[in-house]
């Protein structure tokens, strides 16, 4: 049954329940298992695979009716888990290319790009994902998916979609054989001007990066 002929949660939750679930698990465990930072090499690809497929699991919640949580108050799920070391791992792992500019709404009209790292917000998708998993293992079933379509409408899917343009930027400056902006003067703490990041971006060959992450250039046809 495809999500168009899904109207309401109740005419087939569990198969949608648990693709959604098995999706957004196995994201959260393999942003972790990246972060442990074994395979290095492999860990901007990989990244850009498992963004990838989160984002579809986000489409088929967005495309989703309403889901409306049967408990009129969010039940009391304890203290939040801490990703603030899965957050300075990655952004070890990520230097010098964690940071990279975003336009947060691309339909407000002149607003100018601010400074974003990937692993703030690969961070920030996980505690939202593991909130509603939280719910999900607890047995509320209806409330996890309320959960991971309101976070995927108010956060979790526009912070995921940025840094899946960042990932696929980076890889195809690499591929292309294409120089790459350095970033690395930028503070996210900053309110910086669309000419500000324009002034403080270096210029830093590709190859610099490609190395380290696994990435390989594709040399520019004769």
């Amino acid at each position: 049954m495809s999500d168009a002929t899904l109207n309401t949660v109740t005419d087939n939750p569990d198969d949608f329940a648990v693709q959604i679930s098995d999706q957004i698990e196995s994201f959260i465990v393999s942003v972790r298992e990246v972060a442990k930072g074994d395979e290095p090499d492999s860990a901007v690809p990989f990244l850009l695979l498992e963004v990838s497929q989160l984002l579809l699991a986000g489409g088929r919640l967005g495309a989703h009716e309403d889901i409306v949580p049967e408990e009129r108050y969010e039940p009391d799920l304890g203290p939040e888990q801490d990703v603030d070391d899965l957050r300075e791992r990655l952004a070890l792992l990520l230097d010098p290319i964690d940071v990279y500019s975003e336009v947060f709404d691309p339909y407000e009209p002149r607003k100018a790009p601010v400074p974003a790292r990937i692993s703030d917000d690969l961070a920030d998708v996980v505690a939202d994902l593991s909130h509603g998993l939280a719910h999900y293992r607890a047995g509320r079933t209806t409330e996890a998916l309320w959960w991971w379509q309101f976070s995927y409408f108010s956060n979790w899917g526009s912070t995921a979609s940025a840094t899946l343009r960042a990932l696929q930027s980076l890889v195809a400056h690499v591929r292309l054989n294409q120089p790459l902006e350095d970033l690395d003067g930028l503070d996210t703490d900053e309110d910086l001007a669309e000419e500000a990041l324009a002034e403080e971006a270096g210029r830093v060959m590709a190859e610099e990066i490609a190395g380290p992450l696994g990435l390989h250039t594709v040399k520019p046809v004769q």
